[in-house]
């Protein structure tokens, strides 16, 4: 089963945003200043997609820069008013736009299709339509089962992160089973990921979801069945953040710039906003069997910022080596070794 999608034609644009957003968080040298000034006044597309690239990454910072490329108008004028409204940061941006705008990237592949089983390898992800008209979207190295009966709809994910978008059935709820946790909604959109510590991240995007633990008795079966969460089980709702298994497994609120990076994999891109070197090439070794080496120990604890094509390992090393001054190179296994010059 194969599901292709094209991406989309200003796909490059993004790239560039993302380059000059973390060209100006290390700070643009005069030339560059110049060379931003004309990108942006080339095309209005490209000052758009900036100020949501910017919006997106929280680096309102980089704001403040833009606007010091500009120079201050005096008595406004026509001209100056059309300027000073094209250049306006646009502080404003509705998250349902940023959301729609990452959600519009979506550059998935194809997934096996094991009968009732989809799996994706790594650095790929897809795209399901399940026969009841609810959506699924495999991460990669994902692996999840699908069983439906006249009585539950169930979706047993085994590995890797899935997103789900539910519809309605009130009679028959969509269960999804994640060891021995239980995520149950009605109709909703929710992501569902098992984490390198066999911890449950859920992160609700729309509507509310109910959880809870599956009975053991009822756990060790070939076709295990979803025992129906009760009304007053625990719920979390849009914009809330649950990490099932931790230790106190307290929900927490989710902006909605945080869940459009959180998701950002859907459109094939990787956003990183300040995370360490160390968090991001775990990130991004979830995508690749490249292995990666720190050579210095102080090299982990960098902070990085940009958007990334999943996957896209030389794309990565040509910015960390461009913008971050970092050393790269394979050794006779095929190991990245990243180091300070």
């Amino acid at each position: 089963m194969s599901n292709i999608h094209s991406m989309p034609s200003n796909q490059h644009l993004y790239d560039q945003a993302s380059n000059w957003i973390v060209k100006m968080d290390r700070g643009l040298s005069a030339d560059e200043k110049i060379a931003l000034r004309e990108w942006l006044q080339s095309d209005t597309e490209n000052h758009d997609i900036l100020m949501e690239m910017t919006q997106l990454w929280d680096k309102m910072d980089a704001m403040t820069r833009l606007s010091d490329l500009f120079e201050k108008p005096g008595k406004p004028t026509e001209a100056n008013k059309a300027n000073s409204q094209r250049y306006r940061p646009y502080f404003a941006i509705a998250a349902s736009t940023v959301i729609a705008a990452v959600a519009g990237l979506w550059a998935l592949f194809g997934a096996v299709d094991n009968g009732n089983y989809y799996q994706t390898a790594i650095g790929e992800q897809s795209t399901v339509m399940l026969q009841d008209g609810s959506q699924i979207t495999l991460n990669t190295n994902t692996k999840v089962q699908v069983r439906y009966t006249d009585q539950a709809r169930l979706l047993e994910l085994i590995s890797g992160e899935l997103h789900v978008r539910v519809a309605k059935d009130p009679s028959r709820p969509l269960s999804v089973m994640a060891g021995e946790q239980i995520i149950q909604a009605v109709g909703t959109e929710f992501n569902i990921e098992i984490t390198d510590q066999q911890k449950i991240e859920l992160v609700v995007t729309e509507g509310k979801v109910k959880v809870g633990v599956q009975n053991p008795s009822e756990k060790p079966t070939s076709n295990p069945e979803p025992q129906f969460l009760s009304v007053d089980a625990r719920t979390v709702s849009a914009g809330e953040k649950l990490m099932l298994g931790d230790s106190n497994e307290a929900i927490t609120e989710v902006s909605a710039d945080d869940i459009a990076v959180k998701l950002s994999w859907r459109s094939g891109n990787l956003i990183f906003r300040g995370e360490s070197l160390e968090e991001a090439v775990k990130e991004v070794g979830r995508y690749t069997s490249v292995e990666f080496v720190f050579m210095n120990e102080d090299l982990k604890k960098m902070r990085v910022a940009g958007l990334f094509k999943a996957g896209d390992v030389e794309g990565l090393l040509a910015t960390l080596r461009e913008n971050f001054d970092i050393v790269t190179h394979r050794d006779d296994n095929g190991k990245v070794l990243l180091s300070i010059d």
